[in-house]
């Protein structure tokens, strides 16, 4: 089993999308300041997240979430996210 997740920062009101097979240990790391971008960052809160098969599925889907370059896009993925969750 393998995770896309979607982090955010209010101190730098910033979206961080990534994949990963921990997702509780990545982020763990991620508030640690384990990466140059995510250090600047803390804290982080895991606002979205989608769960795949395998780590090269969920790499691909990273990278098209990334390749949207849209905040607005994430946001939308966030906001349907959510309301599913409220079913």
């Amino acid at each position: 089993m393998a995770w896309v997740y979607i982090l955010y920062s209010k101190k730098i009101d910033k979206y961080y999308v990534g994949a990963c097979t921990d997702l509780d240990r990545r982020l763990y790391e991620h508030n640690l300041g384990h990466s140059k971008f995510t250090s600047t960052g803390v804290p982080w809160e895991l606002v979205y997240k989608e769960e795949w098969v395998d780590l090269v599925s969920a790499k691909q889907r990273e990278l098209k979430i990334k390749k949207m370059k849209s905040r607005a896009y994430i946001q939308d993925l966030i906001r349907k996210w959510r309301t599913e969750l409220s079913w």
